[in-house]
């Protein structure tokens, strides 16, 4: 499976780190070795001093296609969920000033969170879903899918153009404002409207 990544999809979240509306939406990858295994903490990684929380709305696809049109990008998938990027932002910082790619503080192991899945015919409009993270029991980040940048739909087209989807693979749609850094100790709670998909500690 791939993990296909889309950043700068909420227009606070751009504002917050100083970034620039693109054109069109900002595409990388993680690799399945950055899946952390259910029931796992996530370990800060010793090459980083500023490790990000960023929670995302996430979707698995059911179905193979390539060059998905927007009008049939909702029947390629059947469950969501939320997740977290986990971000080593002082290393994507440097990355980023020197023109370099971001896998290094994107994709490293274990940076990637997916929480339970939820069948999409328990929610009315998937374009009006509300979102959020709680650390330590304080909410800390919230969304919804109506301020997406790019929807659900062109994001899938738009990815389809470049890669091949496969069963199995999951996206990732971007982040709301509010990310932050995480510490030993902290404890992430994941809530998709009101029912927690996920909980991780921070080691």
């Amino acid at each position: 499976m791939k993990i296909i990544c889309v950043g700068q999809n909420y227009l606070k979240h751009i504002e917050e780190l100083k970034s620039k509306k693109t054109s069109s939406p900002v595409i990388f990858l993680k690799p399945d070795s950055s899946l952390i295994a259910k029931n796992q903490p996530f370990f800060i990684p010793e090459f980083s001093n500023e490790i990000h929380y960023e929670i995302e709305l996430i979707l698995k696809f059911n179905r193979l296609g390539k060059h998905i049109s927007k009008d049939f990008a909702y029947e390629y998938f059947d469950q969501i969920s939320l997740g977290v990027d986990f971000t080593a932002r002082d290393l994507q910082k440097k990355l980023k000033s020197n023109g370099h790619p971001w896998e290094k503080a994107k994709a490293f192991d274990n940076s990637a969170l997916i929480g339970s899945w939820i069948d999409v015919e328990k929610f009315k409009n998937l374009s009006n879903i509300n979102f959020y993270l709680k650390k330590n029991g304080k909410v800390v980040q919230s969304g919804n899918s109506s301020n997406m940048i790019w929807k659900i739909d062109e994001l899938i087209s738009e990815v389809s153009s470049y890669f091949t989807i496969k069963i199995g693979d999951v996206m990732f749609t971007g982040t709301p404002e509010g990310v932050g850094k995480v510490s030993i100790d902290d404890v992430l709670e994941g809530y998709l409207e009101d029912q927690k998909v996920f909980n991780i500690k921070i080691k």
